[in-house]
């Protein structure tokens, strides 16, 4: 019938879901073009070939997200201009300073970028609602300084005989303050000592105030951490020391030390509750520093200088 057979060779347009399409001619010729060798799977970058190869030459595999930016970084965290200026000028060890986005700089922030651009510390830029939270609600004036952990070393690294001058180490027992331990630092370092003891538990450790009091010694006289006092002790005497614990009650007084021309550790106590029992039994002397009776006790600190006072002083007139 002429009406069917006119039918059958139209060609259908617009939206039919049938028969060919306008303007698709040449489509499947392009489909049928060779597009070269396969890459080798190491070579594709959605293949996870490509991402473990990435993966293990430390690389990043092409379209991997990119990670976000933590602000929560190992160690101490020092901040407020005076706090970070201060570190920089007596030289604590610093892995970055942070600056915060449009700062009203000042004389300290000057200094303080400056001394970090001179010791090649990076300068990182943060916003201040990440400088809030890495600093935990303390004010920071726009300055933060990170502090890594401190390098301790091993009670055995100050059993050195070959050291300049007859050996001299300081160990401390029950002292929670770092500003105590910074302040024995600077005099152990003033008065020919060769480091400091300090227990791995129930003592102040190398915090970024330690550094700070210490004035730069930390970076000149080693701390090292025992994992038990009273042991490490022991080892010191076996190794040729004597240990003297100064306490109010001491039955020799300082300035009639024997001792003070032997290889010595001296053992500084708290300032409330003086040395502990099993090392004050651990020592060869308990030694007093006679003082004024309007004076119960001295700060750790200060009975410490005056302790390394008075041994330097009897070793010159040796």
């Amino acid at each position: 019938m002429p009406g069917n057979s006119s039918r059958r060779g139209a060609v259908r347009k617009g939206n039919s879901r049938k028969g060919p399409q306008v303007g698709t001619g040449g489509h499947k010729r392009r489909s049928l073009e060779g597009k070269g060798p396969t890459p080798k799977a190491g070579d594709r970058p959605n293949h996870k070939a490509y991402k473990a190869a990435q993966k293990s030459e430390g690389g990043k595999p092409s379209g991997a997200r990119r990670p976000q930016r933590s602000t929560k970084a190992s160690g101490e965290l020092i901040v407020g201009r005076n706090s970070v200026l201060e570190a920089l000028r007596v030289g604590i060890p610093a892995t970055a300073l942070y600056v915060a986005g449009r700062i009203d700089s000042d004389d300290r922030v000057k200094e303080s970028l400056k001394i970090a651009a001179d010791e090649v510390i990076p300068i990182m830029e943060a916003q201040r609602p990440e400088l809030d939270r890495m600093a935990d609600g303390t004010p920071h004036q726009g300055l933060a300084l990170q502090v890594p952990p401190y390098d301790y070393a091993h009670p055995d690294d100050l059993l050195n005989p070959e050291a300049p001058g007859t050996q001299l180490v300081v160990a401390l027992d029950g002292i929670t303050d770092p500003r105590n331990l910074g302040a024995i630092l600077r005099s152990v370092a003033a008065f020919g000592g060769h480091g400091v003891i300090v227990p791995e538990r129930r003592s102040a450790g190398m915090t970024a105030a330690a550094w700070k009091t210490s004035a730069g010694a930390a970076a000149r006289v080693p701390v090292a951490l025992a994992g038990n006092l009273t042991r490490t002790l022991n080892d010191f005497r076996k190794a040729g020391f004597f240990v003297i614990g100064l306490d109010m009650d001491g039955d020799v007084e300082l300035p009639g030390l024997a001792l003070a021309t032997e290889p010595l550790v001296i053992v500084v106590g708290s300032e409330g509750k003086g040395l502990s029992r099993l090392v004050s039994e651990t020592c060869d002397q308990i030694v007093s520093v006679p003082m004024s009776s309007a004076v119960e006790s001295l700060n750790a600190g200060i009975a410490a200088s005056v302790t390394l006072y008075e041994v330097a002083r009897l070793r010159a007139q040796a």
